[in-house]
């Protein structure tokens, strides 16, 4: 098979430039990475991979590898795969909520920049971003601006993609850092915050929920709790909330280290001990709803508040829609400008 035609298999459902000429330039969406199955081996592979880096688990190799492999995947690659499965797509364009919707995005992009070929990448599981730049490189683009799809920078998140550019060679590449304070990503923000309000009427709380760290990283330096609040505070302004009409929390915990507190459930806590019975939970800190957000926070925690009396209103990720697609583009505008 010609370079070519193979290179066009490999990215075949990736969105492309409506232009006769194919683009030079390159705008590639980077995701975090899913499971390509609900299923116990599908979660393992992922896993695997996922808490085998090192930004994102920092102990000792030859300590948590074996950890890794002997006793973590063991046992939490059954239950998870059944969080998966609780939350898994169907249909054609069917599957894990992270990959349909982050997929869905660059094709809502691409209609707002046909100068240029975006296509869709996940850090870890497939497409990998690795094979992606590969295949840009055999299509004939000669340089790519990669934005990886978190608002706020982390060394575990953003870094992590920033080491396999700093490995791959395929060709030029140029990095977004972060984009929690673009004016066009908060009022897209604010906007889907006003729309579900003005729909199901106003919760007596809004509560912004965020993917949490471990707090050592932010001794160290991580400016991932600076920009969480930042954005926080630029959309509740935007929203024209009084300081106790918001608050602001963190999610996910994994592991014994200390993490970023309060925690989203103490928080929840908190509220109905203090009476509030209907709160609005949003979660700008991810592009595209996922496992966190629809199984963790509109089921799990929804639940969980319940049961102390409460209903947990979860406003969904920006996803594919419009106003995020044009704010993701003008950013990848803005960038380009400045990229001589």
């Amino acid at each position: 098979m010609p370079a070519s035609a193979s290179t066009d298999a490999a990215l075949d459902g990736a969105p492309t430039s409506p232009s006769s000429a194919p683009p030079d330039t390159a705008l590639v969406l980077v995701n975090l990475g899913t499971p390509d199955a609900p299923t116990p081996a599908g979660v393992r592979r992922y896993l695997a991979e996922f808490l085998g880096d090192r930004r994102v688990v920092g102990l000792p190799r030859w300590f948590w590898l074996p950890l890794l492999h002997l006793v973590v995947l063991p046992l939490r690659s059954k239950p998870v795969a059944k969080k998966y499965a609780s939350i898994w797509m169907g249909g054609e364009d069917g599957g894990s909520p992270l990959a349909v919707y982050t997929r869905r995005l660059a094709w809502a992009v691409q209609n707002e920049l046909p100068q240029l070929r975006v296509i869709d990448a996940m850090r870890y599981g497939s497409p990998s971003l690795a094979a992606r730049l590969r295949q840009l490189r055999e299509a004939g683009v000669r340089r790519a601006l990669v934005l990886p799809l978190y608002p706020q920078y982390s060394t575990t998140t953003t870094a992590s993609v920033d080491d396999v550019l700093a490995r791959e060679h395929a060709l030029p590449t140029r990095l977004v850092e972060n984009y929690h304070l673009d004016d066009g990503w908060l009022d897209a923000v604010a906007d889907s915050i006003r729309a579900h309000r003005a729909q199901d009427g106003a919760g007596e709380h809004l509560l912004f929920s965020f993917h949490g760290l471990p707090q050592r990283l932010i001794d160290e330096g991580d400016p991932y709790q600076r920009h969480c609040e930042a954005g926080a505070r630029a959309i509740a302004k935007r929203l024209e909330l009084a300081d106790d009409q918001w608050s602001l929390s963190y999610q996910s915990r994994f592991g014994r280290d200390k993490w970023l507190e309060p925690s989203t459930q103490q928080t929840l806590h908190a509220l109905a001990a203090r009476g509030v019975r209907n709160v609005d939970v949003v979660a700008p800190g991810f592009a595209v709803d996922c496992i966190e957000t629809l199984e963790e926070v509109a089921m799990m925690l929804a639940e969980d508040f319940a049961e102390h009396g409460g209903t947990l209103r979860y406003i969904p990720c920006l996803n594919d829609s419009l106003p995020h697609a044009r704010a993701l583009a003008g950013i990848a505008r803005q960038e380009l400008h400045n990229w001589i």
